[in-house]
């Protein structure tokens, strides 16, 4: 696909999820640049380049400084921090962005930063902005923080696509530009890796040693070798979480068992390193070899490389050195079993990487809904997918089992002009699903509100446990069949369509608004509400709307009422306030709603 044709995509995927209303001159959508921050991080998290974003639109004049801020994404530990920026231009042709503009955009949001280290922005901040609880977020984590990055997001063609790091009250903070040129390589990829190339005659001074082993079978070649800490210690604080697989999301902090283990055996053995440690595996696309000092079989580089077992030795050796700069790393080795994928088919592919994640993983067991792609119910989900049609006999819908296989049936079967514009036509962006939001949009129905507020994995952990039956609540959930299927797509239709209409209704939290008022729907309605007519309509009519639009003013007032000062977004995580909003006044349902039986 074209650089071009991806742009083209993209704004068609931001206008649907703004929706009609953006056309509207008395009810327009104030920040369209929020709409592309949230599917430009929604699609970096689902690499594994950031952890669960929040859209946060703010901008101020404080003093004689402009600060400007999209979004942001917290680890689970609170101690990395992404803040986003959004420069958002709508054309429908490669527009040009100069550096200068990028820049100021990262120096805005970087103020932004600033004044929350210092504690200067909270006070001044009205309260009722949902960028308020981030700023006392990092007013009150900042110093435990170990890495932040700044990315200024944006539709346009930029030319350098980072900028030197900056400083910010004793942090290292790292600037980057996510351009639509830079977001076209990873998509059409559909993996992260494509960039992640380590040329370690560069890092290390020389080809690694190595035993390699051409494979009898067509899907990968083998080689073991040996890493010097230090040159993995900057490799990783190079790439970050990238450097990690994204099917194994594990968040790391320096307090567990294992993790005190590597860190003592740094500063007290380096030199057995390792003997106690099991090593990493390492997966890659490509794998050159060269010659050591004394001859021997040596690895040059590495393309896409990423570590699919030993996140938790990295991120250690990394955050180890940072807190203790004198520690010599220089006697560290880390042993590295390295598999380089020959496959052609990229299911086969992601397959064989979450097969090899899970069975490497046994020193620290990763949670099967870490490793969902291939479980049954996702499997069949998929095949409904493709075989089931809408009611015109020609769209479908698209279940993105695995990250970037949208893209790649793009690549795949739109090989002509014709057939990719008839394939857009068919399957628009709009109606792709991908795996976190299929269980925003039935745990939202099921009345489990408090679980979607928690973010995008949490919620899909949840979500995975009860398809498993690991929820405590019974047998696990059978695979769906095709009326089962379309009554997914039916609520999937019912969630995006009430994220539409809340989100120029109110300035903070939409998105806790719609999970409720979704809830509220199915608690009130739900008995009576056929999703069938939903499916052939693929709509809600006008009438739900409105009464969405009212509960959804109502939820609003119930939330603020009993959130007692705490933050929405917060309180809403709890299962009293679900409890709470349950109980809430609201205005009687319309009588004439069609899709009521």
């Amino acid at each position: 696909m074209e650089l071009v044709d991806f742009l083209r995509q993209t704004q068609a995927e931001v206008r649907s999820e703004i929706g009609d209303r953006l056309g509207e001159p008395d009810n327009a959508y104030p920040y369209p640049e929020s709409v592309f921050a949230e599917v430009v991080m929604q699609h970096m998290s689902e690499i594994g380049m950031t952890f669960d974003p929040v859209v946060c639109h703010y901008a101020a004049k404080v003093g004689n400084a402009n600060l400007r801020l999209s979004g942001y994404a917290v680890s689970e530990d609170a101690d990395q921090l992404d803040l986003f920026v959004s420069l958002y231009e709508g054309a429908d042709e490669i527009t040009s962005i100069s550096d200068t503009q990028t820049k100021t955009a990262a120096e805005q949001c970087l103020r932004f930063l600033a004044k929350c280290a210092q504690g200067r922005l909270a006070t001044t901040m009205d309260q009722s902005n949902d960028a308020y609880a981030l700023a006392l977020t990092i007013q009150e984590c900042y110093a435990k923080l170990d890495q932040i990055r700044i990315y200024v997001l944006t539709d346009s063609q930029a030319k350098a696509k980072n900028f030197k790091t900056r400083e910010v009250s004793g942090k290292t903070v790292k600037l980057e530009v996510m351009d639509i040129e830079r977001l076209h390589r990873h998509w059409s990829e559909g993996k992260p890796r494509d960039e992640l190339v380590v040329n370690f005659e560069e890092v290390a001074g020389g080809a690694l040693p190595c035993v390699y082993i051409p494979g009898d079978m067509d899907e990968y070649d083998y080689a073991l070798t040996v890493i010097p800490g230090e040159v993995l210690r900057f490799v990783y604080e190079k790439y970050g979480a990238r450097l990690l697989e994204a099917n194994v999301r594990s968040f790391l902090s320096m307090t567990g068992k294992i993790n005190r283990g590597i860190r003592d055996t740094l500063k007290d053995d380096p030199q057995r390193f390792m003997a106690y440690n099991n090593g990493i595996v390492v997966i890659a696309d490509e794998l050159h070899l060269g010659k050591t000092p004394d001859g021997g079989a040596g690895i040059l580089w590495l393309k896409g490389m990423q570590i699919v077992n030993g996140g938790q030795t990295t991120a250690s050796i990394y955050f180890t050195k940072k807190k203790n700069p004198d520690l010599d790393l220089r006697k560290v080795r880390i042993p590295a079993k390295v598999i380089v994928l020959k496959s052609d088919d990229p299911v086969k592919e992601e397959t064989l990487i979450s097969d090899i994640s899970k069975y490497a993983n046994s020193q620290n067991s990763v949670r099967q809904s870490d490793l969902s792609a291939n479980k049954p119910f996702h499997v069949e989900v998929e095949k409904l997918a493709m075989s089931t049609y809408c009611p015109d006999g020609v769209g479908r819908w698209f279940y993105e089992r695995a990250a970037g296989s949208f893209n790649t049936m793009l690549a795949r079967e739109g090989t002509t002009p014709a057939k990719l514009r008839n394939l857009r036509q068919a399957i628009p962006p709009a109606r792709k699903i991908i795996k976190t939001d299929l269980a925003k949009y039935i745990n939202a129905w099921d009345q489990l509100p408090d679980s979607v507020s928690f973010g995008a994995q949490k919620n899909f952990m949840r979500f995975m446990d009860r398809i498993d039956g690991a929820d405590g609540n019974g047998t696990p959930l059978s695979l769906p069949d095709v009326t089962e299927f379309k009554k997914m797509i039916a609520k999937a239709i019912l969630y995006k369509d009430t994220q539409k209409l809340v989100r120029p209704m109110f300035p903070a939290f939409q998105a806790n608004v719609t999970t409720y008022t979704v809830s509220l729907l199915a608690n009130r309605l739900g008995n009576r509400m056929d999703l069938e007519k939903i499916w052939l309509r693929q709509a809600i009519s006008p009438r739900l709307k409105e009464q969405i639009q009212t509960w959804a003013t109502e939820v609003n007032k119930v939330l603020h009422e009993t959130s007692e000062g705490r933050m929405i977004s917060e309180w809403a995580k709890k299962p009293e306030c679900w409890v709470a909003v349950r109980k809430g006044s609201y205005s009687p349902p319309a009588t004439d709603i069609p899709e009521l039986q």
